[in-house]
């Protein structure tokens, strides 16, 4: 068995970075009228509904095994989703990403098997840390922003993990399309009256629509497959690419500049992300197929 990993499905979780940020750039013109978790509800409520059409998952043959997958895996999406969005409602775009990246990092760092794969962690740390200090505005970052970035990090490290094991026991994408609707379910009482003004409002609900369709439906489906491939180490480090997209929306998108510290993290958070992907080691084989095995 090649010890390289699948090209397709590291593109698959490039392009998800990308969709995502961009997603959290549309999201932050409907946060002043219908805040974060209004925005977060509709997000994945929205997402939810277009996923489990097109899916058309058969929950009644689900084991209770897959149904507690798709549970937990629900709860880590909706934390995920809700505290990031409560964060950059608070502080900018990049810190915010630079600091949820703790949990993914951490993940990749526990999961390393060998001297190597530390090394380009440790680069990739490097390289979001130097990031997140060029992306500093001089202003104190807001406390609660901070520490929402930080929760929503944890639950981003459980996502990893649920999202590959839901990958592997439920077919197609129903299991992501019914943890978006039960997500939406969670999030719903921080987040009903936000609702409300979305739905009232034809402009504010189309912009929560291509929101829920960058941020959640395209990102969260690339991802899913790509996790049935990659390692979880590998796909952790992958998304150090997640700040980067962030700094690179902002130029684009909100007229944000890049300096040269902020291009320097990029080549190291690229070289990193580069470095684990070419020499990722496979799990053993018993193991991999003892997770694929039905319920």
């Amino acid at each position: 068995m090649s010890d390289r990993v699948s090209p397709g499905a590291v593109g698959l979780v490039l392009a998800s970075c990308a969709s995502l940020q961009l997603g959290g750039a549309v999201a932050t013109h409907v946060f002043p009228h219908a805040g974060p978790w209004g925005v977060t509800t509709v997000r994945l409520l929205v997402a939810g509904l277009l996923l489990a059409l097109i899916a058309r998952p058969a929950v009644r043959a689900w084991s209770r095994r897959q149904w507690l997958a798709v549970g937990l895996f629900a709860l880590t999406l909706a934390g995920m989703n809700g505290f990031y969005y409560a964060a950059i409602a608070l502080i900018p775009l990049a810190p915010a990403v630079t600091i949820e990246f703790i949990g993914p990092l951490l993940l990749a760092a526990i999961l390393s098997r060998g001297a190597r794969e530390f090394l380009w962690v440790g680069l990739a740390a490097g390289g979001l840390a130097l990031l997140g200090w060029d992306s500093w505005t001089g202003e104190p970052l807001d406390l609660w922003g901070v520490t929402w970035a930080l929760v929503a990090g944890v639950f981003w490290m459980g996502y990893i993990l649920m999202s590959r094991r839901v990958g592997r026991i439920v077919p197609g994408q129903g299991g992501l399309a019914m943890a978006f609707l039960i997500a939406a379910a969670v999030v719903a009482p921080f987040g009903a009256t936000g609702v409300a003004t979305i739905v009232l409002s034809p402009s504010l609900l189309g912009l929560a629509v291509l929101t829920a369709v960058l941020a959640s439906l395209i990102p969260y489906s690339f991802e899913l497959v790509a996790l049935r491939s990659l390692p979880p180490a590998v796909f952790g480090v992958l998304l150090a690419l997640e700040p980067v997209f962030a700094a690179l929306i902002g130029w684009i998108v909100l007229g944000q500049t890049a300096s040269v510290g902020l291009l320097v993290a990029v080549g190291m958070v690229v070289a990193a992300s580069m470095g684990t992907t070419l020499t990722a080691r496979p799990a053993p084989a018993e193991k991999r197929e003892e997770t694929q095995q039905p319920a």
